[in-house]
């Protein structure tokens, strides 16, 4: 057609006929979209604060009750029982019925758990209160792990602020909880209860604007070997996680000779690189891609842990802490991503592998690693922890990248 009514036409319409965001992009609703993803974010950083705090905690039962490493680390074991064992059972039951209250619930019995477990004296009760504040974490994980990548879409940033949000409790632990255990001994546990209890009802009144319904979004074939060796690398960075988190204090204070304080801060330096890493992460995986960011994030984990271990002082090594917890933390939302991409029909089951079960491994092989301390010192544990990560590496090479979404 020629003329003025050509003039007159309406320009084609650029955005893809699916209507899907594009990889790399938000939802249509992007503002609302990143208020809940800030909601989530929030949320899983007071829930991750109560994971934080028990390898906070672990120094204090050492030196204010008399337990031994195997006894300490067991207290690590039954936050990790609590939080990995049911895990996928949970997410199983989210994606079949949803249970929008099981987030809030979950952040409630962390927070209790946790927060009662300094006030008691037998190790059995103690022992239980960890285990009971792990099964909270448990709960929360898979219900808020599926709303958060409605919310997220088809982005790895965005995706990043969430996973971001437990490496931030992880790092809030130890700065809001040594100054408190330092004064009051490990009766200041009582203090953690009331966050968990305000964000649970901060999550019960705000629970309908956080959970879009995203049916149309990734769809395809569950594709179980990729997702296999995926579990695999996350289960070998949380025993590398765990263990530098669980001992990182007792390797300056009893093999560098700091003072306390200087190891509170190193666990400090390493959570803050760990939350670096996670932001970071994102960002790099909606540009090179999510499977090379994992092996990357492998890659570099074993210079820094080598370097962390061999470097002498006390001050020169929190470099290499921060180092460390970046490498290690590269990897954690895409995971969570890649996860779900590998399993878009179980979105639910995939968070409670990826942010619940595989996590918490870590936690399992806690007395293991309490054992070769009990033999050869916390500088022991450093030193098994160089070599963990080659194996992430040698899993990372069986990875693929998801399927794009149907129609695209």
């Amino acid at each position: 057609m020629t003329g003025p009514a050509a003039s007159r036409q309406t320009p084609p319409d650029p955005s893809p006929p699916t209507g899907r965001p594009q990889p790399g992009a938000l939802p249509d609703d992007a503002p609302s979209a990143w208020r809940r993803m800030r909601m989530w974010g929030t949320a899983h950083a007071v829930d991750d604060l109560y994971q934080g705090l028990v390898p906070a905690c672990v120094p204090y039962f050492v030196l204010d009750r008399g337990y031994s490493y195997v006894a300490a680390s067991g207290l690590t074991l039954a936050a990790a029982l609590g939080s990995s064992v049911p895990q996928p059972f949970i997410g199983l039951a989210v994606d079949r019925y949803r249970l929008p209250r099981l987030a809030p619930a979950g952040l409630a019995v962390a927070g209790i758990g946790l927060g009662l477990s300094g006030l008691v004296q037998p190790y059995a009760a103690v022992w239980l209160l960890v285990l009971l504040s792990g099964l909270g974490v448990a709960m929360f994980h898979p219900a808020a792990g599926k709303a958060a990548r409605e919310a997220a879409g088809d982005s790895a940033s965005a995706m990043s602020v969430f996973a971001a949000g437990g490496s931030v409790g992880f790092f809030l632990a130890p700065v809001l909880a040594t100054p408190a255990l330092v004064v009051m001994g490990v009766g200041a546990t009582a203090l953690f209860i009331p966050p968990a209890v305000l964000m649970a009802f901060v999550l019960l009144r705000h629970r309908p604007a956080a959970a879009p319904v995203r049916r149309q979004g990734r769809e395809g074939r569950d594709r179980w070997r990729p997702f296999l060796f995926l579990t695999g690398i996350e289960v070998v960075r949380s025993v590398a996680f765990f263990g530098a988190i669980t001992f990182i204090e007792l390797f300056w204070i009893r093999h560098l000779h700091a003072g306390r304080g200087v190891a509170g801060l190193a666990l400090a330096c390493f959570l803050v690189g760990g939350v670096a890493g996670t932001l970071l992460g994102g960002r790099i995986a909606d540009r090179v891609g999510m499977v090379r960011t994992v092996q990357l994030g492998g890659l570099a984990a074993v210079p820094a842990l080598i370097a962390l271990r061999l470097t002498p002082g006390t001050v020169l090594p929190l470099v290499f802490a921060v180092l460390a917890g970046l490498a290690l933390n590269v990897p954690f939302a895409v995971l969570v991503k890649l996860g779900q991409d590998y399993l878009p029909g179980r979105p639910g089951t995939a968070a409670g592998v990826t942010l619940g079960l595989a996590v918490s491994v870590g936690g399992l092989i806690a007395p293991a690693l309490g054992a070769a301390a009990e033999a050869y010192g916390p500088q022991g544990v450093f030193t098994i922890l160089c070599v963990i990560p080659v194996v992430a590496v040698l899993l990372g090479l069986f990875l693929v990248e998801p399927e794009p979404p149907a129609g695209d």
